[in-house]
């Protein structure tokens, strides 16, 4: 064999090669194909296997038949009472009609990113009807299903078929969030500061009560010992009245001895009377007795 039948032979395997890769390709049991002739889809391909099409003349796009994943960033979203929330959701879905998918959105990252815009729209648009009281309470799988089907009817005008939607996590924004730990701090010091002023009102109370206990006690207390006192005075006059009506000179004598001894019972006292004055009258009497 000459050179030139080699060369002939290596430019025929060549062009051979290369019109059976453009000819032949695989579709794996994870994927799904649209054959496009000069740009224009002409038919789907869902079973897995070696497939044809014609060479140079057509080409082939593959498309992920499986359940996908979409997570897109945390969005704000007003409710209907005004309150703003951080919404963090996650949608799962699957590319059912890759015809449709490659008219509308041709790649999967374009598919996503409307996907996204999709559900953030449907997000703010059921969530926007509702308040935080209602989210928070059992009507969440409600309004979860409402979501999921607004989801849905606009994912299939992709060729997209929405699995589910799920809100992994609603938080208030870290600014709401600071304004309420701010206001609920004042609260609590505002229901300390009632607290206070109404155990000091309390305790006031307490005071004056027990004072004005204790003032009606000692004067209770003075008024019987005043009585007490009187009675007693009463009862010694009487007494005194007695002994002076059964021995008036000895009444008298003993008058005067309780006077000498009240005024003599300090050792500094001094007195200036004359001898023969009426308050030594017993006195007298007595030393001259005594002696």
């Amino acid at each position: 064999m000459n050179d030139k039948s080699k060369v002939f032979l290596i430019v025929l395997a060549t062009i051979i090669l290369l019109v059976a890769a453009n000819t032949f390709y695989v579709v794996s049991q994870t994927e799904q194909a649209i054959v496009l002739q000069f740009g224009e889809p002409v038919r789907e391909v869902k079973e897995p296997g070696l497939k044809m099409k014609t060479p140079f003349i057509q080409n082939v796009i593959l498309y992920d038949k499986r359940l996908l994943n979409l997570d897109p960033p945390a969005q704000e979203v007003v409710l209907n009472d005004k309150k703003r929330l951080d919404v963090d959701s996650f949608t799962r879905y699957q590319i059912v009609d890759p015809l449709k998918f490659y008219q509308t959105v041709r790649t999967e990252e374009q598919a996503r990113s409307k996907l996204e815009e999709i559900v953030n729209s449907s997000l703010r648009k059921i969530l926007g009807r509702i308040t935080l009281q209602e989210l928070l309470s059992q009507q969440r799988n409600l309004i979860m299903k409402d979501i999921s089907s607004a989801v849905k009817v606009d994912a299939a005008q992709i060729g997209v078929s929405v699995a589910d939607v799920r809100i992994r996590r609603a938080d208030l924004p870290i600014e709401v969030l600071q304004a309420i730990n701010a206001r609920m701090k004042s609260e609590r010091e505002r229901e300390a500061k009632e607290f206070r002023g109404q155990g000091q009102q309390i305790s006031q109370q307490i005071r004056a009560q027990a004072e004005k206990e204790r003032t009606i006690i000692v004067a209770d207390a003075e008024k019987k010992a005043q009585i007490i006192r009187g009675n007693g005075d009463k009862e010694a006059i009487e007494i005194w009245n007695k002994a002076a009506g059964v021995d008036p000179k000895f009444y008298a004598y003993y008058r005067s001895l309780e006077a000498y001894r009240k005024s003599m019972s300090n050792g500094d006292t001094s007195m200036v009377l004359a001898p023969n004055s009426e308050f030594f009258e017993y006195f007298g009497k007595t030393m001259k007795s005594g002696n």
